[in-house]
């Protein structure tokens, strides 16, 4: 008597909102997202207003939101997604990298920021990277956003320190403020992805924060790494 062998069940797959306000952009990034496997296209909105309430009703994994759109921009969009819905995970599309949002986007509460000329694979992964609970940055623009967070930082004599954090600790943010992902950061360093997954979420619950983005704002502003 032959045993059936048990297969384990399909994971979910990662359902997807795009809200974009040109619509040919918007297609064409549906049509190749619905060919990615483990990715699901659950709707799609043209401006910030029918974005927000979508996403409200389908309580999306992860939000692809266009920076610039009419009746409620991208940040102001952003803000409202994650006041209504902690869990979902927001991705801001932009078409330059010069774009002046970024910090508010992070602020906000947006776990990546991506270029609209991205290739389809990058776009993919960016939205594997964050529902799996990490930030998505280009170095290029994880540069940028450090510089802007330098900028803002209060002065040394208002500096308040920051909790402590082990050596390890300071070495996986740094390296999580270039912009590395986890299994970036983890070949560096020489250990598993599981350790650097664990030494983030340590830095989150000391410094009581949500997000590695606002891990690296807290870092800058307290003056907690040494980044030229």
């Amino acid at each position: 008597m032959t045993e059936s062998l048990e297969t384990e069940p399909e994971p979910e797959p990662i359902r997807v909102l795009v809200v974009d306000d040109q619509e040919l952009f918007r297609r064409g990034l549906i049509m190749l997202l619905g060919l990615e496997s483990g990715v699901e296209v659950v709707g799609e909105a043209g401006d910030g207003v029918e974005g927000t309430r979508l996403a409200t009703v389908l309580a999306p994994d992860v939000v692809l939101l266009d920076v610039r759109m009419p009746k409620r921009s991208g940040i102001e969009a952003c803000l409202a997604i994650k006041e209504a819905i902690p869990s979902a995970k927001i991705i801001m599309l932009t078409s330059s990298e010069e774009e002046a949002d970024l910090y508010e986007a992070v602020k906000s509460g947006a776990s990546g920021y991506l270029v609209k000329d991205s290739s389809i694979d990058e776009v993919a992964q960016a939205v594997r990277v964050v529902a799996d609970g990490q930030s998505l940055i280009s170095p290029s623009m994880a540069v940028k956003l450090i510089d802007e967070f330098k900028q803002m930082s209060r002065p040394a004599s208002e500096s308040v320190p920051g909790l402590r954090l082990t050596e390890r600790e300071l070495e996986v943010l740094r390296l999580v403020a270039k912009g590395l992902n986890n299994r970036e950061v983890a070949k560096q360093l020489f250990i598993s992805e599981n350790t650097v997954k664990n030494h983030v979420r340590n830095i989150l619950e000391k410094l009581q924060l949500h997000s590695r983005m606002e891990a690296v704002m807290y870092a800058v502003r307290e003056k907690l790494l040494d980044i030229p």
